[in-house]
């Protein structure tokens, strides 16, 4: 089963390694990454996508939760939230295919922001299966690059990940 792992964490120089050797040392891949920092500086949340069984995502989180940086760790899974990425694609671009990548671009409301004479780069966000079809649909006109973020993902309504409920965590502010 896919999962969608949030971990707010101290915003300090080897957080980052420990979390993903916690995975690797479990022969656990990470397929999408994504790290940055919260409103509060001294805190980063780190957004990563893996493939588990429950039973052995459950014991991943607890492992997490012991690392004295870790704030808060929450699975997306079994939650109701939002998730979207963003691509960047450099398209191969000639007279008889700019008007082609335009039509793309709009269907699925992306943006052509830099233009050469050889090619486009597109700047794309969506779900994951949005960004594949753009993806497919380019293919064929000659896709140079390709740059994704990886998934972030957010809560859907009122409820919120934050310092604040750390589960008797201390949080040094």
């Amino acid at each position: 089963m896919r999962h969608t792992i949030s971990i707010l964490v101290e915003n300090e120089f080897g957080v980052l390694a420990r979390v993903a050797g916690l995975f690797s040392g479990r022969g656990y891949n990470i397929e999408s990454l994504s790290v940055a920092e919260t409103m509060d500086p001294t805190v980063s949340r780190i957004t990563l996508v893996t493939r588990g069984d429950d039973q052995a995502l459950e014991q991943i989180e607890k492992q997490l939760n012991k690392l004295i940086a870790v704030i808060k760790v929450i699975d997306f899974t079994e939650t109701a939230h939002v998730e979207r990425e963003l691509v960047l694609i450099k398209v191969a671009a000639d007279a008889r295919t700019r008007g082609e990548i335009v039509n793309i671009v709009d269907i699925f409301r992306g943006k052509i922001i830099d233009v050469s004479p050889q090619s486009y780069v597109i700047e794309a966000t969506g779900s994951e299966d949005k960004v594949a079809a753009m993806i497919e649909l380019l293919k064929p006109i000659g896709i140079l690059e390709i740059v994704r973020t990886g998934r972030v993902a957010m809560f859907r309504g009122s409820q919120l990940l934050t310092v604040d409920d750390t589960n008797g965590k201390e949080h040094a502010a």
